[in-house]
């Protein structure tokens, strides 16, 4: 499904004509001016999956985020624009094959992080009172009750039930059931599992963060179901080698000048990881034949 159609940035030319038009000359930043004209980025074709790839400040972050306010996207974590954000959004234009739908939005790293901690802070909440109910469960269960009033009612069914079930059985009952700890991959991984639904544009700022080389392949397999079952349109900016495998992706090199559009295989760090690997190859096989030994 194709939502976004095209979307262009300003190039050198009008961000100059802007320049002049300033009767101050002495700003620390212009941003986010002058980034992505740096490289003669002016335009992106969207494909059902879309991939901006490129090292640090290249500007992948930066359009992501330019894309997201244009469009007036959902996000969660607050995005800090500058001065001159809303004069560059102006030279921004897009187009859309349909009207982009509610419920699109922009998933950055700072928004999974900030759940990480959520999740985390739950969990340590558990702890605490875990402990609390672990002692409770002996002073209830060996307690000399009688109840004396319709007022004791809740505390004898507290009684019974620390009668009738061991001290797990009795913790686990008394709390959220639907709070579990999670490793911080699993809680990124549900972050998005949560966030992407269906018939939807995401724009996706680095999503490998804080997930294991395991967790990015199945996210790429969940990323692309969501494509070709589940309607759905991605802007991605990585530079993980699996996330840029993804199938059918159109992928922008924001390193090269002018930006060009290439196959992940081409890329020069997903190259230099195959040449990495390449080269220890033997390694590899001679581990593998001693696993196989060990097996027989």
């Amino acid at each position: 499904m194709i939502y976004l159609e095209w979307f262009t940035f300003p190039d050198s030319e009008k961000e100059f004509d802007f320049f002049l038009k300033q009767k101050r000359t002495c700003y620390d930043s212009y941003y986010p001016f002058q980034i992505l004209s740096r490289h003669h980025f002016r335009r992106i074709d969207f494909a059902p999956v879309t991939i901006l790839y490129g090292g640090n400040g290249s500007g992948k972050t930066t359009a992501i985020n330019v894309i997201a306010e244009k469009l007036n996207l959902e996000r969660d974590s607050v995005f800090n624009k500058s001065s001159f954000f809303g004069d560059y959004l102006d030279f921004c234009d897009y187009d859309t094959q349909i009207p982009v739908p509610k419920g699109s939005r922009i998933i950055t790293s700072d928004d999974v992080f900030d759940y990480m901690l959520n999740i985390r802070s739950m969990n340590e909440g558990i702890d605490r009172k875990k402990e609390e109910l672990f002692e409770d469960y002996l002073d209830v269960k060996y307690s000399h009750f009688r109840m004396n009033s319709l007022d004791d009612y809740e505390q004898l069914k507290r009684v019974n039930k620390a009668r009738s079930k061991t001290q797990s059985q009795f913790v686990r009952s008394e709390l959220m059931d639907n709070i579990r700890e999670y490793s911080n991959g699993e809680s990124a991984f549900l972050y998005f599992s949560e966030k992407i639904m269906e018939n939807a544009l995401f724009l996706l700022d680095e999503p490998e963060n804080s997930l294991s080389p395991a967790k990015q392949q199945e996210l790429v397999q969940f990323l692309e179901n969501a494509v070709r079952f589940f309607g759905c349109q991605f802007v991605i900016s990585t530079h993980s080698p699996f996330l840029l495998s993804m199938k059918g992706a159109r992928i922008y090199d924001l390193d090269e000048d002018p930006v060009d559009v290439k196959k992940w295989t081409q890329l020069e760090n997903v190259r230099a990881y195959y040449q990495f690997f390449k080269e220890h190859e033997d390694e590899f096989t001679a581990w593998q034949k001693e696993e196989e030994t060990w097996n027989m």
